[in-house]
């Protein structure tokens, strides 16, 4: 049954609502006629950690993941930036990691592949409520794993798609994205910001360059621990950009400034 209310993304609006303990049937093996089907011809979402995955899987920066394999969508209504898998430039817009024998990068592949054929949306910020996510199926014509027996329930594919870890890594991006900032859909992010933002969350590389080759640890007292991590640790710094954006995006006092910083502000 589709859902017509305002929280449900227009693409979403004709998909049938999965409740939390609806279960459907679906599986996906290379013997389907359609196998790999679904890999072409389609909008891929990238999360801050898909972007980080794939170009570690590539042996490249995030910078030239960026530049080879994404597309940055503009639009009016962008509140904040998005961004996008390229497909390849073959008539039938194939994804280029995919090949017969299917993903070649399977191990590392987008939180959006994972989840299929289950959708997921999250409704608009509102004031002291937590956002909770709403699940849909998608049927598409020429999938045949739809006729497959086994069951699961959006907990169960979760869970089998290795899922959690990635969704815990991403918890500050989530609070990010439904912050009460955003209320009403009157605000919107400078040019400045939204690069910012773009930097913090999907240019790892180029973010860990800002922290360490700018004045930034001299502004904020950081804890030495922690600057050895950052300095290492891709996690560890995804995790610092998400908590730097909300006093950078927000004006939310989550880092110290130094007081040296402070007097000569």
């Amino acid at each position: 049954m589709s859902d017509s209310t305002p929280d449900v993304p227009p693409d979403l609006a004709d998909k049938r609502r999965l409740a939390a303990d609806e279960s459907f049937c679906f599986g996906c093996r290379s013997d389907l006629p359609c196998f790999t089907r679904c890999c072409a011809n389609v909008n891929i979402l990238l999360t801050p950690v898909d972007v980080l995955r794939l170009s570690r899987r590539l042996g490249i920066t995030t910078t030239e993941f960026l530049d080879q394999h994404a597309l940055l969508p503009i639009t009016k209504d962008l509140q904040l930036p998005t961004v996008m898998l390229k497909m390849s430039d073959a008539e039938d817009k194939r994804c280029s990691f995919v090949s017969e024998k299917g993903c070649g990068v399977y191990e590392d592949r987008p939180w959006s592949c994972r989840m299929y054929p289950v959708a997921m949306a999250l409704p608009p910020a509102r004031v002291g409520v937590e956002p909770e996510p709403m699940y849909f199926l998608l049927e598409d014509d020429f999938c045949e794993g739809h006729g497959e027996p086994k069951r699961w329930t959006v907990d169960g594919w979760r869970e089998d798609q290795d899922l959690a870890s990635r969704e815990e890594l991403e918890a500050g991006f989530r609070e990010i994205v439904s912050h009460p900032w955003f209320i009403g859909g009157t605000r919107k992010l400078d040019s400045k910001r939204m690069d910012m933002f773009f930097t913090a969350c999907y240019d790892l590389d180029k973010f860990r360059t800002f922290v360490f080759e700018s004045t930034f640890l001299e502004r904020f007292d950081l804890e030495p621990e922690l600057v050895d991590e950052l300095r290492e640790d891709d996690d560890a710094l995804l995790r610092f950009a998400f908590r730097w954006l909300k006093l950078a995006l927000f004006g939310e006092p989550v880092l110290k400034v130094k007081d040296s910083a402070r007097r000569t502000a």
